[in-house]
Formats: structure tokens, C-alpha cells, sequence
């Protein structure tokens, strides 16, 4: 049975919430305003409320009747540099930011959730901790590591951890989860390709930069299709071709940015070292050098067991079989929630917001926009899941201390 403190009522206190934050975005690093906003609010519901001097973030307590176990809950806070393109009466104040990820629509959740929790404290056992974090977007560091090194999870240590995602290519009604591997690793590379110089007309007395880069080119999709196991899910995209200076000059360098994008931690540790092998020879057979800056940003998403169960089992109850996909494929999108559960056992779940029109508005573009009676599915299941889990955390420690009483 579903808590009945999340009513149509608290649904359009979170559509108002969110049409707020909406029409006023901030990009990441930046998010102060969202801040004082989002702990008025939490301070009208007399939640306790901690605020940190090196970002935006806040962290929330709710403690029930009792001590017991500790569960997390978050939301990202940041708008993307997209100008939006909607036609509506919150759309977006702030020429060329736009919450086009649905983060508007997270922060709304997690104030619903919030609420509820709040006033059904005396209900409950445990604390839940309530994490607005800034700077999802700012791959490939993001907002979460700075949370974290906060000490977010810790006093008391958090025993599990829940987040989602608005998802357009699911409709308003259905959610999309799977055990394991949810999300990719998502890393970034810059190779300067170096030669030297000289007139086009003399060819040979220069080193041609821009024919060693073509080589490296092709030679990065053997990497992903000869050299790793094709079973595995590995991407190398290049998004970026910045070389030289005039028409009729043999360039001396050249400089090419990218993004790696894995599903395994291993394979992931691999790929800059092939990076390196391959580029090394081909510069080598030119006469060549080049330098490879490597950084390692949101590493893979993995979606714990029992923690994932609880998503599932309480999206059934409220949306039906039907409507839980339960073995959704991997995505090669990134999410910095990966910093979390590696710390902490925890799931994540993608929430259906697609209307008619959802194939008109994707994520990160000026149209996208959601059918906003998603906020009230993603603000059930994300409360009665940690009120699951507060309950599953608490049996656990009991088992634990029965078994160590045991022992002595």
C-alpha cells in the first residue's frame, strides 16, 4: 500500500516547484540561487539542512522514531548552456541555459519525497539523508566526488543509496532498471599529434601531422573492433579536429579530442594504454611524437542486487509488470550517481516522461520538455523504496548482531 502523504495535492506543489526551477536555471558550479531555494523549502518543512562552502550542494536529514538504518536519496541540481526552444509559461529566463536534462524535474521529486517522509517521520525507523548535488554535468570530475569527499555518506554511514533519471524514450507510466551494468564509464582524452613543418611544394623535408592523425583515426576503431574482446561494449568517438595553419604549409600539429565510453572497469583501465601502443608506432613510422592527456572521469554504473529488487518490487506494486522493464539495455550515457555506489551499495532507475511528442523532445536540446505527472510515479517509488530499504537495512543489522552475540 502506497503512503497515502504523496496526494494529488503534493503532486501540484512539485509541478510548482519545478515549473520555479525550471524558468530559473543555473550552470553547473554555479547553482547558489537553486540552492537557497531548495533549503527554503526544506527549512519550511523543518528539515535539518547543511550547506558547504565549496559548492552548491545541500545535504537534508530526516530522522524517524528510532535509529536504524541509513538511506540516501539524490537529485542534481545543474541547466545545460542550451538555449531553449519551448513555447511555454515557465520556460527558461535566463538566455542560453535551459534545464534540458530534467534536473528541474529531479529537485521536485526529491522536495515530494521529502515532504512525505518528513510528516510520516513518527511512522518509520532510520535516517534518511536527502543529497542535492551540483555539477552533474561538469564531466569528466562532476559534483558527486565533491559530496562525497564532504562527507555526505558518512556520520552516519549511509547502507544504501537511490537516484533516477527523467527518460523521454520511455512514456509517462513505465520505468526502466536492470541489475548490473547500468550506465557506461565515461572518460576524455586529448592527443597533440607532432611534426614539422614545411612548404607544401617540399613535402619531404617536413613531418606531416595531419597524415599521422588519419592513420591514428582509423587505427582507433581497430582498437575497439581487433584488440578488445567483441563481446564486451566499448565506444572511442572522436568529437573534435583542431590542426594546422595555412593551406599550403605541411601541418606540424595536430590536436584531436575525445571521449571513451566502456561498461567494464577493466577493459575501461585497457583502452588508454592502447591508445598509447598504437599511437606511438604510427608517429614512430613518420618521424613523429605526440602526447596523450588521458582523464579517467564518471566511472560505471552498476546497479546492486538487492537494492535494484526494492526499485522493482515497489514500481510493480504501484505501476504493474507490464509497465517495469526490468532487463533494460545498458545506456553509454554517464552519470556521476557511479561515484556513490562505489562507496555504497545502491540502484538507479530511469523514469518514463515521454508523451506524444517525446520523440520532438530528447534529452539535452532546446525542445525537450516532460509530461510532469511523471513526478508523481518517480516521488512513490522513490519513497516507498527507501522506506523498503530502511527496513530491509534494519533486519540486516539486526541478523549481524544476533550472529556476533552468537560468536561471544
Amino acid at each position: 500500500m502506497f503512503n497515502k502523504q504523496i496526494s494529488p495535492q503534493t503532486l501540484a506543489q512539485m509541478i510548482e516547484w519545478r515549473r520555479y526551477l525550471h524558468a530559473h536555471p543555473e550552470l553547473s558550479g554555479e547553482e547558489y540561487q537553486t540552492r537557497d531555494f531548495l533549503v527554503k523549502q526544506l527549512q519550511a518543512m523543518g528539515i535539518s539542512t547543511r550547506t558547504f562552502s565549496a559548492h552548491a550542494g545541500i545535504l537534508g536529514i530526516i530522522e524517524g522514531r528510532s535509529p536504524g538504518g541509513v538511506v540516501a536519496l539524490r537529485a542534481d541540481m545543474d541547466a545545460l548552456p542550451i538555449t531553449e526552444t519551448n513555447d511555454v509559461p515557465y520556460k527558461s529566463t535566463k538566455e542560453g541555459v535551459m534545464h534540458a536534462c530534467g534536473h528541474d524535474g529531479h529537485m521536485a521529486v526529491l522536495l515530494g519525497v521529502a515532504s512525505a517522509l518528513q510528516q510520516s517521520r513518527d511512522k518509520w525507523s532510520g535516517t534518511v539523508k536527502l543529497l542535492f548535488q551540483p555539477a552533474e554535468e561538469a564531466a569528466p570530475h562532476g559534483g558527486a566526488p565533491q559530496m562525497i569527499q564532504d562527507g555526505v555518506l558518512e556520520n552516519p554511514t549511509v547502507d544504501a543509496i537511490f537516484g533516477f533519471h527523467m527518460w523521454p524514450e520511455l512514456p509517462y507510466g513505465d520505468i526502466g532498471i536492470r541489475r548490473g551494468e547500468m550506465m557506461a564509464s565515461s572518460d576524455r582524452f586529448t592527443l597533440k599529434v607532432l611534426g614539422s613543418g614545411s612548404h607544401a611544394a617540399t613535402p619531404h623535408q617536413g613531418t606531416d601531422a595531419i597524415f599521422m592523425t588519419a592513420d591514428i583515426l582509423n587505427s582507433l576503431s581497430r582498437i575497439i573492433h581487433r584488440q578488445l574482446d567483441p563481446r564486451e561494449t566499448a565506444t572511442i568517438s572522436v568529437g573534435t579536429i583542431h590542426g594546422g595553419e595555412r593551406y599550403n604549409i605541411i601541418a606540424k600539429e595536430v590536436t584531436v579530442e575525445g571521449t571513451v565510453r566502456t561498461l567494464s572497469e577493466e577493459i575501461r583501465q585497457q583502452i588508454p594504454e592502447k591508445i598509447k601502443q598504437m599511437a606511438a608506432g604510427i608517429c614512430a613510422g613518420y618521424g613523429g611524437s605526440f602526447q596523450l592527456e588521458y582523464s579517467f572521469g564518471y566511472p560505471c554504473l552498476n546497479n546492486a542486487t538487492d537494492e535494484t529488487g526494492l526499485i522493482i518490487k515497489t514500481a510493480t506494486q504501484l505501476l504493474k509488470a507490464g509497465h517495469v522493464w526490468t532487463d533494460i539495455k545498458p545506456n553509454l550515457g554517464s552519470e556521476d550517481f557511479a561515484h556513490y555506489t562505489k562507496h555504497v551499495p545502491g540502484a538507479y532507475f530511469l523514469l518514463g516522461c515521454g508523451d506524444k511528442n517525446s520523440e520532438l523532445r530528447p534529452l539535452h536540446n532546446g525542445n525537450f520538455d516532460m509530461d510532469e505527472r511523471s513526478l508523481f510515479i518517480g516521488a512513490q517509488i522513490l519513497e516507498e523504496t527507501a522506506l523498503a530499504a530502511l527496513t530491509l537495512v534494519g533486519r540486516r543489522k539486526q541478523e549481524t548482531n544476533a550472529q556476533m552475540c552468537a560468536l561471544v
